[in-house]
């Protein structure tokens, strides 16, 4: 008799301990990605205009020194430069419509 109380009290118990780990997740969930949209609006609205009013520091105290014709080259360089970063985000944009316009 005691046999079989105690067989089913070891059931309930090992009945009860599979059910709470049969709801527990076993391993955390994947990560959802890098937030690039979060990063890209953090470099144009922080560091790029830091990096803007460097360069412009930069071209006056050249052009109070006189250095017109280097600071002209360097200004197109720089713009030049600038072409080529917008150009670069407009093809991420591009880029990303197009992949969502052929894969959905």
């Amino acid at each position: 008799m005691i046999a079989i109380e105690l067989m089913g009290t070891a059931s309930t118990a090992v009945d009860h301990a599979l059910h709470t780990l049969a709801s527990t997740p076993l391993a955390e969930p994947a990560p959802k990605g890098i937030d690039t949209s979060g990063v890209v609006s953090f470099f144009a609205s922080k560091i790029a205009p830091i990096l803007l009013a460097v360069l412009g520091v930069i071209f006056i105290g050249r052009a109070s020194r006189g250095e017109i014709s280097k600071v002209l080259t360097s200004s197109a360089i720089a713009i030049i430069g600038l072409a080529f970063i917008a150009g670069a985000a407009t093809l991420f944009f591009v880029g990303d419509y197009l992949i969502k316009l052929i894969f959905e």
